[in-house]
């Protein structure tokens, strides 16, 4: 049985690193995309610190992301390809680091108290699958780091699920 385990780093990417190989336990040997999405976000919203949601959403269609597994208060099921900062990462094909969501155009509000937000767009065989969408109620919570970090956990879950 996999445990999660406590990481002591004031290093961000000494944290990373260990959160990557904690990830890669998790998913080993499991391939089913929405279970590895539950678990991957669960880890996530339990390690990292100063989160109010962190999840998934799917690219159901060429326009339209749909809510996946996700650990946080309720939060909007459907959104836009081009909307919100969800809708933009999959629409530049990008990761997005935003310090202020309420100075974002088009923000998407599913929780009043987010101040900031990562998105990191999930890639396989050059197409777009979805996004790990983080938000804080920090503003500036996220910086390039975190944005380098999660964008090697989303490596390693697409690794395992696709």
């Amino acid at each position: 049985m996999f445990q999660a385990a406590t990481i002591n780093s004031a290093n961000k990417a000494d944290f990373y690193k260990e959160l990557c190989q904690q990830l890669q336990g998790l998913l080993h040997g499991e391939s089913d995309a929405i279970a590895n999405a539950a678990n991957t976000s669960a880890l996530m919203f339990e390690m990292m610190p100063d989160l109010n949601w962190a999840g998934f959403y799917f690219l159901k269609s060429d326009s339209e992301l749909v809510l996946g597994p996700f650990q946080g208060r309720p939060a909007c099921v459907r959104i836009a390809v081009g909307r919100g900062v969800c809708g933009t990462a999959v629409e530049k094909g990008a990761s997005i680091l935003v310090e202020d969501v309420h100075a974002f155009p088009g923000h998407i509000a599913c929780d009043a108290a987010s101040r900031s937000e990562l998105v990191v767009p999930l890639r396989h065989d050059g197409k777009i699958l979805g996004v790990i969408d983080l938000d804080s109620p920090t503003a500036a919570r996220f910086d390039t780091e975190d944005q380098a970090g999660v964008e090697a956990l989303a490596r390693i879950f697409v690794a395992a699920s696709y």
